[in-house]
């Protein structure tokens, strides 16, 4: 793929453990690169966040992975990192910080429930979201 182009987007958070749909705000992005072909990297830095497509059409898809997340990975387990977030490093790196989603003709090519969520498990923080356009040439 040739060509590129990186986006910031900032994302609010206000809970401690949440999922944010970002799924419109990185459509937008890409219809805004033109009407191409390639893909679009998400991509979080962030070492207690991360990003995931799942369902979008019920919330309680939404709700199932925190609660089921939170039961994996407890609060209080025993931690040794100093600053008390060990759960959020550990949620991070099960669910990952980036994902890649094929672009057609400058859209998203998500299946017909798929959204891409911002996942976010330190919260509540200002974060960001790196959006980059890969276009096939």
């Amino acid at each position: 793929m040739a060509g590129s182009s990186m986006k910031v987007l900032q994302v609010k958070t206000s809970g401690h453990n949440e999922f944010i749909d970002i799924t419109g705000m990185i459509a937008a992005m890409v219809e805004e690169s033109g009407p191409e072909d390639g893909a679009c990297l998400v991509y979080v830095p962030h070492t207690t966040a991360g990003v995931t497509i799942n369902e979008n059409a019920d919330p309680s898809v939404r709700r199932d992975i925190l609660m089921m997340l939170g039961k994996m990975v407890p609060e209080n387990a025993g931690y040794t990192h100093a600053e008390g977030n060990s759960p959020g490093h550990v949620k991070s790196s099960l669910v990952g910080c980036s994902v890649y989603v094929p672009v057609k003709a400058g859209r998203l090519a998500l299946g017909t429930w798929q959204g891409i969520f911002f996942c976010e498990f330190d919260g509540p923080r200002t974060r960001q979201v790196w959006v980059q356009m890969l276009r096939s040439k």
